[in-house]
């Protein structure tokens, strides 16, 4: 057996793996991708080879780098192709590379609430979302807010919090600063104004 097979005969079970945890039927991945259940099916159980033409669009469906798919090795890339993280019913891809400062993810929520009850969590650090796509439940110490696509959200993280669906995947970005220090939003300059000034304090 040369290592391409080795290779090749461990994109089944991550093929499984990512389609479990973003809670997806077989037959919903078939109808997205275009691929047959039964072919999906032999591609999961090591039955059928993967090939280019079938692992293309089953990245784009688990929206996972090829490479992770085949679990290639680091190339020296400069751009960021980090694993994700499975944590608290979420895939969260992280999406910047800066030890002690702020810090950029991308979570995935499957459809349905990710919990049977919600268990809000404090931390130190200050923290900033965006939701791209579904509606996600955020609750917030006393607050239980349900965020639609293009909305945002900050927040000290030692206000009690936690992120749920509600009732459709979801998708949103986050920035997480672990000193505590918010976001700088800075004004459009306009033809008569003085230069643009931030308009965030410095600490939460």
């Amino acid at each position: 057996m040369t290592p391409t097979d080795d290779v090749l005969r461990e994109v089944g079970p991550r093929l499984r793996a990512l389609r479990r945890k973003s809670g997806i039927t077989l037959a919903a991945l078939a109808e997205t991708t275009g691929i047959s259940v039964s072919t999906l099916s032999r591609l999961e159980s090591g039955q059928r080879k993967a090939t280019l033409e079938l692992l293309l669009p089953l990245a784009q469906a688990h929206r996972v780098p090829l490479d992770e798919l085949v679990g290639a090795p680091p190339t020296g890339d400069p751009r960021v192709y980090a694993r994700p993280i499975e944590r608290f019913g979420q895939l969260i891809l992280p999406l910047s590379r800066n030890p002690g400062g702020p810090q950029a993810f991308k979570h995935i929520i499957a459809a349905g609430e990710t919990r049977q009850k919600p268990d809000p969590k404090t931390h130190e650090g200050y923290e900033w979302l965006y939701v791209l796509t579904g509606k996600l439940r955020l609750i917030l110490g006393p607050h239980d807010l349900i965020l639609p696509a293009g909305e945002a959200a900050e927040f000290d993280t030692r206000t009690p919090h936690w992120f749920g669906s509600a009732g459709e995947a979801v998708e949103f970005l986050t920035i997480f600063d672990r000193q505590g220090a918010r976001i700088h939003v800075r004004a459009r300059p306009s033809t008569t104004s003085r230069s643009p000034r931030g308009t965030g304090t410095d600490r939460a």
